[in-house]
């Protein structure tokens, strides 16, 4: 059970990765692709934080996580220069895909065309 620490951390490095990931995106003119942090989990010791990331258009996804995952160290030291004043070490960062969405939509469509998407 997370404590109300974890959940405030986590929640101030889930807008501020938000902010960081969306303007490299606009910085590097990359046009059609949304990068979403759906949720950010801490450990209990704040050595780590596990970072998930909804990517749209889905196909892109897996490489992006990998570019993000190459590329955590510098998005770290970005986000640790926003948190210096809220945090004394910020937590190492893990970049997960978040896939729920893409889930959601199976879902959906399957009822739509009346199968079971259970099966």
């Amino acid at each position: 059970m997370e404590t109300t620490r974890q959940k405030r951390i986590a929640k101030i490095i889930q807008m501020d990765l938000a902010e960081i990931l969306q303007g490299e995106v606009r910085k590097g003119g990359i046009k059609n692709l949304i990068i979403t942090v759906s949720k950010v989990k801490v450990t209990p010791d704040l050595n780590l934080a596990k970072v998930y990331v909804s990517i749209f258009p889905s196909d892109k996804a897996e490489e992006i996580v990998k570019a993000l995952q190459s590329q955590a160290k510098l998005i770290k030291h970005e986000e640790a220069q926003r948190v210096k004043h809220q945090l004394r070490k910020m937590p190492d960062l893990i970049f997960y895909r978040d896939d729920s969405l893409d889930y959601i939509d199976k879902i959906d469509k399957e009822l739509k065309n009346g199968s079971n998407p259970i099966d």
